[in-house]
This record gives C-alpha cells, structure tokens and sequence, in this order.
C-alpha cells in the first residue's frame, strides 16, 4: 500500500496556502498519488458548520480537520490541509495524534507577512476588518501563533506558486512520500 501523509500548511488569510495545497495536488496526482485537499472554508461550511471564531470553536475546528486528515493519511492518501490553524497547541495536538497512530506528518507554514496578505486579500478580509465590519481577523486583532520549528517554512511573495509547491514536493520526496 503507499503511504499516506498529512501535510499541514498553516499560515495568515491570503498567505497562499490553499492556491499551493492545490498546485501541489495536481503534481502529486501526476505521479499516481492518492490526494486530497480539505481546504478550511469547505470543511468549516460541511464538518465544523456552527463553530465560531473563538479559541475554544478554532481548537475543535482544528481537531476534526486534523482527525480526518489523519485518517485518510494512515490509509494511504496524502491529505493536503490548508488551513490557518492560529493557535500552536492545536497544531501540536493534531501532530501528536499522528504520531500516535505512526502516520507521517509535515507541518509546512506559509511565512506571508500581514502586509502582503492584506494586499492580496483573496476574501477581502481585511478589508472588511479595516473598515470596522469584522473582528477577529487572525494576525491583525486575533493573535497567530508561527510555527516555531515547521519542517518546511516559505515564503510565498518571494516565489512562485510553482515554486513553492515544488519545495514541499521536494521535502515530501527526501521522506519517501512523493
């Protein structure tokens, strides 16, 4: 059977973690690789319907995406997830999980500075967020807490989405996951 992985890209709205997730699907999917993406807007509309934006509602958010990912991951499918996950000690519990059940793990984040990602403000959150509609935005007035030692770190306005997708697909073949 092949083996399956987790990989976790996390990082600030409209770092580019789900235009990579996707690019890197599609090069993994060329080499015969069973993916799948479980992009965070998807699973909050179909698995976490409900849950709000407090720490408390983003921990279980975390969790589920991390018990599904895990799942698909141990029988044999590269789950691809894209998915903000702000508070380190969710991170670290969905990494625990997996090493658990020995299923391969790689915490990838997307190091975009604020400044970028307000600029390209795929959703238009901080627009909304500037002009007084929203709060809670994660890394303007909700805290983000970086990766202190993710297995791969990019960042993403300094390269191509190519490119980035190429230095994970480069990481997860040093692993014997590619």
């Amino acid at each position: 059977m092949t083996t399956g992985a987790t990989v976790w890209l996390t990082g600030l709205p409209s770092a580019g973690k789900t235009t990579i997730a996707y690019e890197l699907a599609g090069r993994l999917r060329e080499q015969g690789r069973r993916v799948e993406v479980l992009d965070g807007d998807e699973i909050r509309e179909f698995l976490s319907a409900g849950l709000g934006f407090g720490r408390e509602d983003r921990h279980t958010n975390v969790q589920r995406i991390g018990f599904v990912a895990e799942l698909l991951a141990r029988n044999g499918v590269t789950a691809l997830v894209p998915v903000i996950a702000p508070y380190a000690d969710s991170r670290d519990a969905v990494r625990k999980r997996h090493e658990a059940n020995g299923t391969p793990y790689v915490e990838v984040h997307v190091a975009t500075p604020v400044e970028v990602c307000s600029v390209r403000d795929v959703k238009g959150l901080y627009a909304k967020q500037a002009a007084g509609e929203l709060t809670g935005l994660t890394g303007v007035d909700d805290p983000y807490e970086e990766p202190a030692a993710p297995d791969l770190r990019i960042e993403s306005q300094n390269q191509t989405v190519q490119e980035s997708a190429a230095s994970v697909y480069a990481l997860l073949s040093e692993r014997g996951l590619a």
